[in-house]
């Protein structure tokens, strides 16, 4: 064949060509046939913003990188991409600038999807879903119908918390520490309303239990989980009311310390409050109810506020004791959680023990480190010891007295051990118009009736006033909200909450493999055959919430018999955040802090506004900060490859990341150096002959062993835990090894360099494709089989011996590989570095480390 012309590496052509190439060749496509293995790799999809972060590219690249290898392997890949585009944001977008946020919605997406397709992903298109569609909400609708008929979804009155400015229930997540809500900033408030949950609590012990079974997960996420779903198991507990037939229940894990109980207190909204209360106490109480109600749950139960709280006038009984005890209500205790009551241990919890300083309430010592220790204590002792002061059981030690008192308390009928969970049951109504609708009505007669399947989607009204005021803007559409009952025909209201976003995220990946079927929500055989996802990567953010509900989604729908997985997610990657240089000024608070970098000079940074010295660190990339940095920015000066390459080498996927100018341009300069090599061989005429192994000089060998240790190296990197900035340094160093190898009309050579490309695919796809063709093969390097190492070629035919005198390294020689211990004694005594040393000397002791280095002690 003719040599090609030697040309300069030319990023943005040769990425338009070959993104174009792909996509004729249709090598993206999702394979139907099940003669091959089959491999889901998937990236949590992003909000539709409008434009694409260094964090989406990291995302992605990731995800891709794995995907190319996958089908280099063998492999069917399913790698698909969707849009999480329900939620406040749009919304929100559509009051402030005055356009539908179907319309907002829709340009986003059509921006993003053009800028990761510039990205070169070998996505698959033809999956792809948009939570806002009605052809997907649609079957968000179903599943709530699904979930309806087996009883796991129920509407009830319940205190949330409310942002008063975006006028919608916030989850507890969505409150920060300070109780202002997450995207308005409001001091969120406390309010009760009539709402929508999922029961996922019926799933508590099986989605803990599961946590085992997901063994390429991180450690800590499945902690995360655990802690979570927060099993614990106890006493329930029941203290009579002094002059009331009711009786108090508490949940205590410690029923070791019950005889130590010096109040009881119970949660602002609890029902019995009205009972304990003492006429006298009434008005001071109703006051104090008030105030607390207002507050949002992160409020009440912060650490470091105080413990507030105002006694009833009422009391209680231990039953243990015999003796009253006051009745408190107090801030701290939630009505959503356990009981909505606690017993009061102050001695034995610590913030009982602080509540008990601050009130002046009495604290007893009933457990003691160890039999006859003193039994006066500065501070709450919450460890295991011996029971004092605790009638029958003094001297019991707590673990077996924990026992022993619940079977005490089951016999005389006031308690009964308990298993409970932290987790509470999924609140998924919002107040909000950009979201699903819930698909039921509300008839006079019926009560709450579902939509018929034959009626959804329940769509959206486009004709629609949005003020973020006033609660949720469907209840304001009378032609929308009124409706026959599919029952009776009697005039009814439709349900005018939408759904939690969360609902669309925790089922997508079960859509994308038959994203267009519009006849049911997925054919079972086909999701059977994809999942569970093989590699799911995303970020560390999403590790609780996101990653529980998928798992209880898959459960129930496991369940309604839809396909026969328990968990979607086999292996799960968090992948890091990328930083970016910040600049701050201690002296100024709040947003003002942060220094926008494009305003401040690297060598002199000051405050351009006080002149005040600023501080440099670098901090995850945000707008706030003003320390991001512009995909395109990047991929306009070096190219898509420089990019992918720099996010892949500059941390493991697991780490956060941080940004480096200097970086990028190294990696620009090794793509440059690879670029020359191949293209220098290129136009020199590819040699095709056939390698003949036996007959390889030295040179070969040598070039031979390292092209082979890279592929066993590489493939070790990007199979098990992705470590993709090692297996870059891997092709690093083969590109070095040819760079000097001095063989370059070997055939030896011509497969180093034929390996550097195919390996180079998956991490620089547009630059390896252009190399592969260059060097005269057909068709695309991505559809190559991935190269295996030769263990033969592994072995050296030498090795480096290191020569040492009385410790002290001397200096080295070459010898065979295969020599024995007395061997390479042999070689190392008659070698020219130890005579210079040994000469007429006594050798008391020879030291031999086969493979490396021999050691002469002299007399």
């Amino acid at each position: 064949m003719e040599s090609p012309q030697k040309t300069s590496y030319q990023p943005a052509a040769i990425e338009e060509k070959w993104q174009k190439t792909w996509l004729e060749l249709g090598l993206d496509k999702t394979p139907q046939d099940q003669s091959k293995p089959k491999f889901y790799a998937l990236s949590m999809f992003p909000y539709p913003s409008g434009s694409l972060h260094m964090g989406h590219v990291r995302n992605y690249t990731i995800t891709d990188v794995i995907a190319r290898l996958k089908r280099m392997q063998g492999y069917r890949v399913l790698h698909p991409m969707g849009w999480d585009a329900f939620g406040l944001p749009a919304e929100n977008a559509a009051i402030d600038r005055g356009v539908p946020p179907a319309k907002w919605t829709y340009q986003n997406i059509a921006q993003m999807r053009q800028q990761l397709q510039r990205l070169g992903l070998s996505l698959d298109w033809e999956c792809e879903v948009a939570t806002c569609s009605p052809d997907y909400y649609k079957w968000t609708q179903w599943i709530f119908l699904q979930f309806l008929a087996a009883g796991l979804a129920y509407q009830r009155e319940a205190a949330v918390n409310w942002d008063p400015i975006d006028q919608t229930v916030l989850a507890n997540e969505q409150v920060d520490n300070e109780g202002r809500s997450w995207r308005s900033g409001a001091i969120v408030e406390r309010k009760l309303l009539r709402q929508w949950f999922f029961k996922i609590t019926d799933y508590a012990e099986e989605l803990l239990n599961d946590l085992d079974k997901l063994t390429g997960w991180p450690e800590r996420v499945k902690l995360m989980q655990a802690n979570w779903i927060g099993k614990s198991t106890g006493a329930y507990l029941e203290f009579p009311i002094v002059g009331a037939e009711e009786k108090i229940g508490v949940y205590t894990t410690r029923p070791d310390t019950v005889y130590g109980v010096s109040y009881v207190v119970l949660a602002p909204e609890h029902p019995l409050t009205q009972v304990v209360t003492t006429s006298d106490q009434k008005a001071a109480v109703e006051a104090f109810i008030k105030e607390v109600t207002n507050q949002s749950e992160l409020e009440r139960t912060a650490e470091d506020k105080p413990k507030r709280g105002i006694p009833t006038g009422g009391k209680a009984i231990n039953p243990f004791t015999g003796e009253e005890v006051p009745i408190w209500i107090a801030d701290y205790v939630l009505y959503e959680y356990g009981t909505g009551a606690v017993m009061g241990v102050p001695a034995h919890d610590v913030r009982d023990f602080k509540f008990a300083k601050e009130q002046n309430l009495a604290i007893k010592v009933v457990i003691v480190p160890e039999a006859g220790a003193e039994e006066t204590l500065k501070t709450a002792y919450t460890e295991a010891g011996i029971l004092v002061n605790s009638g029958d059981f003094n001297g019991m030690n707590s673990v077996d007295a924990k026992k022993a008192i619940i079977e005490f308390a089951e016999k005389q009928n006031f308690g009964k051990l308990r298993i409970q969970y932290r987790l509470r049951d999924w609140l998924i109504s919002r107040q909000r118009y950009w979201g699903a609708p819930i698909p039921v009505i509300h008839c006079p007669n019926c009560g709450i009736v579902p939509v018929p399947e034959k009626d959804l989607p329940v769509q959206l009204p486009e004709e629609i006033e949005l003020s973020g005021r006033g609660g949720s803007p469907l209840a304001q559409l009378e032609s929308w909200v009124n409706v026959p009952c599919p029952t009776c025909g009697t005039p009814a209201k439709r349900e005018t909450d939408t759904m939690d976003t969360f609902i669309d995220s925790s089922w997508y990946f079960l859509r994308y493999p038959d994203a267009k079927n519009e006849e049911k929500i997925f054919d079972s055989n086909k999701v059977n055959d994809w999942m569970p996802v093989d590699q799911y990567v995303g970020g560390i953010e999403h590790a609780i919430l996101h990653l529980l509900y998928s798992r209880f989604f898959t459960k129930v729908l496991r369940d309604r018999g839809l396909f026969n997985f328990d968990e979607p997610f086999q292996r799960l990657l968090t992948q890091g955040m990328v930083q970016g240089l910040t600049y701050m000024n201690p002296n100024k608070g709040g947003k003002d802090k942060w220094i926008p970098s494009h305003l401040v000079d690297a060598n002199n940074p000051v405050d351009p506004q006080t002149g005040e010295p600023l501080q440099r660190l670098y901090a995850t990339m945000s707008k706030s900060k003003g320390n991001g940095v512009a995909p395109e920015d990047v991929i306009n000066k070096y190219g898509i490859d420089t990019a992918r390459m720099f996010i892949l080498f500059k941390a493991p996927p697991e780490k956060d990341l941080e940004w480096d100018e200097a970086d990028v341009e190294g990696q620009f300069r090794f793509l440059n150096r690879v670029w020359r090599l191949v293209t220098d061989y290129a136009a020199a005429g590819v040699y095709k002959q056939k390698a003949e192994l036996d007959k390889l000089s030295k040179i070969e060998k040598d070039l031979r062993r390292a092209i082979h240790i890279a592929i066993q190296a590489i493939t070790e990197d990007v199979e098990d835990e992705y470590q993709f900035n090692t297996a870059i340094s891997e092709l690093m160093k083969l590109s070095n090894a040819l760079t000097d190898a001095k063989c370059n009309n070997s055939p030896i050579y011509a497969e180093g360099i034929q390996t550097l490309v195919i390996m180079l695919a998956p991490f620089a796809p547009h630059i390896a494709d252009e190399l592969w063709h260059l060097l005269g093969n057909k068709g695309t390097v991505h559809t190559q089989v991935w190269p295996s190492f030769d263990p033969a070629a592994l072995i050296a035919d030498e090795i480096t011996l290191v020569i040492q005198i009385m410790g002290k390294t001397r200096g080295s020689i070459q010898v065979p590989s295969q020599l024995d211990k007395a061997g390479l004694e042999k070689y190392a005594r008659e070698s020219e570095v130890a005579q210079r040393y040994i000469e007429g000397k006594e050798i008391k002791k020879v030291i031999v480390v086969p493979g490396k280095l021999v050691n002469f002690v002299l007399g």
